[in-house]
């Protein structure tokens, strides 16, 4: 069939194959450009399909020649129907680290579930021993409680008692307007830090030191963002930035946990950029197309997969101990948040609007990091020819 980029709001209903396989392609050679890493040998990728888990996937594998388990929870392919893009993405990945020797099995289900967890201890019992690296990197609009069977949504609402009213952008059709967003009640910002928060990934850390999975001095890595106090009202101090306190509150109590093998529990923060969740964030995408312009600009804007491999190659795996900020995260957003940038970023925001947006922003490099989720406007594929949407996970 010939596969068409469908929208519906910031969704995509269809993904392309070969553009996805391209993408990962381009990622795998990426990380084989920059050189081996001196890391781990056996890892657990939890949300391992798109974005920042599936940079995680690569680097470790392509990067340090490790054998990965991803989890993740996404639609396979039917006659007629193309798969989501992490369906093709995590397919292209097993064929590619199987074509180089690499151990890579997939699980697909419900991250949050009981069943999903005691699956994954079993596959990694049965072919890896112990896991040395387990990344967490799930991201869900809700969450069925494994214990309670309550279904928990979030929200992306701001704290407070007042309307958050501030500039967003349609990046389809780059019209920027004002956005009016309520607050959140109790109820509300409770179900978040359910969905988004470090309970799960506790969860997880438990259930494999429990089965003795965890190798001698393992650590597990978490991704979070603060950003600039242009989005901290419907992002760190809404309800996804509680949500993140939380998960960065975790880390402490799952290091503690680890004191027994040596093992570690970090948070990185990481950079903002083109992801099936930003894009649902209103001031959000305003806020990265101002930030992409500049970035590059500069000479220092980076993708998933350069954020990863600069986070494995630079901040977990060196001689030195893993630097971190006084509340402990490790920094991987370091040259966003520098001052010259963000002082820049600033500037534009006041004069943006939908005439001056194609000058002073990157709304094209938005638009394209966008598609490029799905498939959709990579180079070198040919989106006129035939292709096929039945693709099997190899493993």
């Amino acid at each position: 069939m010939i596969i068409e980029p469908r929208m519906r709001g910031f969704i995509c209903l269809t993904a392309h194959p070969d553009g996805c396989e391209q993408n990962v392609i381009n990622q795998i050679n990426y990380v084989k450009s920059k050189g081996t890493i001196a890391g781990p040998k056996k890892v657990l990728v939890i949300g391992a399909s798109t974005g920042f888990g599936l940079a995680s996937r690569i680097t470790s594998a392509f990067g340090a020649d490790a054998a990965t388990i991803g989890v993740f929870f996404e639609k396979p392919s039917a006659p007629g129907k193309p798969a989501s893009p992490g369906w093709y993405n995590s397919a292209a990945f097993e064929k590619h680290a199987h074509k180089a020797g690499l151990y890579a099995k997939s699980i697909n289900g419900d991250a949050f579930s009981d069943e999903i967890k005691q699956q994954t201890l079993d596959l990694i019992k049965n072919d890896l021993g112990q896991i040395d690296l387990v990344i967490y990197s799930l991201a869900s609009p809700k969450r069925l409680h494994p214990k309670t069977g309550v279904v928990h949504n979030s929200v992306l609402k701001p704290i407070g008692d007042n309307v958050f009213t501030n500039k967003t952008v349609d990046f389809h059709t780059g019209v920027v307007s004002e956005v009016s967003i309520s607050p959140a009640n109790e109820e509300e910002i409770e179900n978040t830090v359910a969905v988004m928060g470090g309970e799960d990934w506790e969860l997880w850390i438990d259930a494999l030191k429990a089965a003795d999975l965890l190798a001698e001095g393992a650590t597990t890595v978490a991704y979070s963002y603060i950003g600039p106090s242009l989005t901290e009202a419907v992002y760190r101090k809404g309800t996804i930035g509680r949500a993140k306190d939380h998960l960065e509150a975790t880390a402490f109590t799952i290091t503690d946990k680890l004191k027994d093998i040596n093992g570690k529990a970090f948070v990185s923060v990481n950079k903002a950029l083109v992801t099936q969740a930003s894009s649902a964030i209103p001031v959000i995408p305003l806020y990265i197309s101002l930030l992409y312009k500049v970035m590059k600009e500069k000479g220092i804007h980076e993708g998933c997969i350069e954020q990863i491999q600069r986070l494995f190659a630079e901040r977990l795996y060196t001689a030195e101990e893993t630097p971190i900020d006084a509340a402990g995260r490790i920094r991987i957003d370091d040259w966003e948040m520098r001052t010259d940038v963000q002082e820049r970023v600033a500037q534009l925001w006041t004069e943006a609007t939908a005439e001056t947006l194609p000058l002073i922003g990157d709304l094209a490099g938005y638009k394209k990091d966008f598609l490029n989720l799905f498939g959709f406007d990579v180079a070198g594929i040919d989106y006129e020819k035939d292709v096929n949407e039945m693709v099997e996970m190899p493993a």
